[in-house]
């Protein structure tokens, strides 16, 4: 029986981080998603040349 409450709660726990990790990503998403909400379309079009070139740069070297 006491086997029995162990198990229970490892199952517990491993629920706990995974909801805990699924949290967190989602809002690491929506900050994301928020950067390129709010801006302007020329402040886009720089940063997504500005991270061409970085990605450009990295093949290269």
């Amino acid at each position: 029986m006491p086997m029995r409450i162990w198990k229970w709660v490892g199952l517990a726990g491993i629920v706990g981080v995974t909801a805990v990790g699924i949290a967190a990503g989602a809002s690491t998403i929506k900050r994301n998603r928020r950067d390129f909400v709010d801006a302007n379309a020329d402040e886009l079009r720089v940063r997504l040349h500005q991270r061409h070139c970085e990605a450009q740069e990295r093949l290269v070297s």
